[in-house]
């Protein structure tokens, strides 16, 4: 991650911000510092509170507590100076679907008042996988064209931030692939890019991550640090009925966790300090006391997943 000045404020400040509605919590208390020039990344499944952080920060709805400031902007006092200065690319395709592709970039650059061709060089990177279809109504693109037309308008008045709500749900893995190498690109030029998702998978395209379940950040690390830090022994194990495994293996005294991973399973083992090579001979004598078909029980990695989980359930226990 490029390391901010010295003293340099943050891109975007998060400080104690709670929202509701009809009476339920969508965030509770989210408190979050972003540096300039980095990928900020939210994992968290759907209803996690994503959206709900999304549209605070680009002035679509007004917290019920807390503060948040974008580009030293306050998201309250300062919202049309912000919307000049930031690019947002919502969760749902969002653009005129009977308009081409070049009238909808159109379009967006007039409404900020400047033209395609001044800013052709900020959106060619994006721009040039879509514009042999220039003349296509926006509605007949792929999914993946869509994403690059929804970013190239985001970008088309060259923000100093960008935000995008889980850009690549609903797309195939080649143009979720594509996508972020073209954030990669837009990064290596100095733009701060906030980005939510509800794969897990894509932790490691983030400079830092943050986990959010029930509108509560779980952890904010670099992702590396978060998979280091994580406290008990994976096993991976594999077995020719999966889902019979799955069941069989969650009645082991020593079973924390045990979900789908690939095509194996971890198996968190509960107790902590334990070698991960013991935990597995002993996740290994279990399955054959019980009769469980168990191919191979193997020391495994823990992944984002595995943390995910195991933070999930404390938050919940602390909550109860």
């Amino acid at each position: 991650m490029r390391s901010p000045a010295a003293g340099s404020p943050p891109a975007v400040d998060v400080m104690g911000v709670s929202h509701g509605f009809a009476g339920k919590p969508a965030l509770q208390e989210v408190t979050v510092r972003i540096e300039p020039g980095e990928i900020f990344g939210f994992l968290g499944p759907d209803g996690a509170g994503k959206t709900t952080l999304f549209r605070i920060l680009t002035t679509l709805i007004a917290a019920d507590a807390g503060e948040a400031r974008v580009l030293c902007l306050d998201v309250k006092r300062d919202l049309w100076e912000l919307r000049r200065r930031l690019g947002y690319m919502p969760g749902r395709f969002s653009l005129y679907p009977d308009l081409t592709v070049a009238e909808n970039l159109e379009f967006f650059a007039t409404a900020f008042g400047t033209r395609v061709e001044d800013q052709y060089d900020v959106i060619a990177p994006i721009y040039r996988h879509i514009e042999p279809f220039k003349d296509r109504p926006a509605g007949a693109l792929s999914g993946g064209m869509k994403q690059k037309l929804a970013l190239s308008c985001a970008l088309v008045h060259r923000p100093a931030i960008l935000i995008l709500d889980e850009p690549t749900t609903g797309v195939d893995a080649v143009s979720r692939r594509e996508f972020w190498d073209l954030l990669g690109e837009l990064r290596a030029g100095g733009l701060t890019i906030v980005v939510s998702t509800p794969y897990m998978d894509e932790a490691d395209r983030c400079d830092r991550v943050a986990l959010i379940q029930r509108g509560r950040l779980l952890a904010v690390d670099r992702p590396g640090a978060m998979v280091q830090s994580f406290p008990l022994p994976v096993v991976e194990v594999r077995g020719p009925d999966r889902y019979g495994l799955l069941q069989g293996l969650r009645k082991s005294p020593h079973a924390h966790s045990v979900f789908p991973f690939g095509e194996s399973l971890h198996f968190v083992d509960r107790r902590e300090g334990i070698e991960a090579g013991a935990a597995a001979a002993d996740l290994a004598a279990f399955a054959e006391a019980r009769g469980l078909p168990l191919v191979s029980a193997e020391p495994g990695e823990a992944g984002i997943e595995d943390l995910f989980i195991f933070l999930m359930g404390d938050a919940e226990a602390v909550s109860a």
